[in-house]
């Protein structure tokens, strides 16, 4: 059975109105719920529900807040080698897009941006742009128009996607030479003593708890199908200059961070305080902190 509705929102947060509507619903479980506008304080959601359906594996939205403040910007290069090998360049769509960053980084290329997530809470924290428009929705169930999309780029999110279905997707949104980006980066690289603390959380401290997707990111996607005719690209590489404070705060945005605390009750990060402080040196000192791209781009066959 699905049920289909509009809400429109005054000040709640969009997943207070799904709660809402779920309750009015009984047990219907929402499949998908796509934000229409944003208006200030006021939205319009649309919602496909299904009864008995499942919920989407949401592993983010707790730390929405701070992936929008601590997760790092996608280089320039990137976007702009993307941008020359499309067709044409209209409208680019970042699947799973989280809090933006990819999206802004197509603005300069492309002319609108779509941007979906099936967190509502990951797009209410978004980076916003006139440019950008955002939109609650499944990888796999877009809402797109048919041959409407130049460029799709999936940062950080492909290993989450049902493969098959969302190739189907961009399929079928795909305009002529459309091509499809799927960029990750896995274990965070720092200059000093500072690695082998970083190494020792991810390897060891925090390693039990990552959802089982996380192996195709520590595999550089290697283990993902991609049946799309292959474009070889340049390496590309993200760095910033952090403190330690910053550093801290983008561990705090891993889904593995999130699930220790709720099963033990704690900050994991509390268990490298002192190595980190030790090898860091002064708080307030800033380092150079980088991520290696891996990428697999494609031409969507039309």
């Amino acid at each position: 059975m699905v049920v289909e509705t509009r809400i429109r929102l005054a000040t709640l947060p969009c997943e207070e109105a799904v709660s809402q509507f779920l309750s009015h619903e009984g047990k219907n479980q929402v499949d998908s719920y796509r934000l229409l506008t944003i208006i200030g304080c006021a939205a319009e959601l649309y919602l496909t529900c299904k009864l008995g359906g499942s919920m989407f594996k949401d592993h983010f939205s707790q730390q929405a807040a701070d992936y929008n403040r601590y997760r790092p910007g996608y280089p320039e290069e990137l976007f702009a080698w993307l941008a020359r090998q499309t067709g044409r360049n209209e409208t680019a769509w970042d699947c799973g897009c989280g809090n933006g960053q990819a999206s802004l980084g197509l603005v300069p290329f492309y002319r609108q941006v779509i941007a979906t997530d099936s967190s509502p809470r990951q797009i209410e924290n978004a980076f916003r742009h006139e440019r950008v428009s955002y939109v609650v929705a499944s990888a796999e169930e877009s809402g797109l128009s048919d041959g409407s999309v130049d460029l799709i780029v999936v940062a950080q999110a492909l290993h989450w996607f049902d493969f098959d279905r969302f190739y189907r997707e961009v399929r079928r949104v795909a305009a002529q030479g459309a091509v499809l980006a799927a960029v990750s980066y896995g274990e965070v690289r720092v200059e000093g003593g500072a690695a082998a603390v970083l190494s020792h959380f991810y390897h060891d401290i925090i390693a039990p708890y990552w959802p089982p997707e996380r192996r195709h990111v520590d595999e550089g996607y290697a283990g993902i199908p991609f049946p799309f005719s292959c474009i070889e690209s340049p390496r590309f590489v993200m760095e910033v200059d952090w403190n330690q404070e910053q550093l801290l705060g983008y561990l705090s945005t891993w889904s593995a961070v999130g699930e220790f605390k709720k099963q033990n009750g704690r900050d994991p990060r509390e268990l490298i305080d002192d190595d980190l402080r030790n090898t860091w040196g002064k708080a307030e000192q800033v380092r150079r902190v980088s991520w290696p791209l891996t990428l697999q781009v494609g031409r969507v066959g039309k």
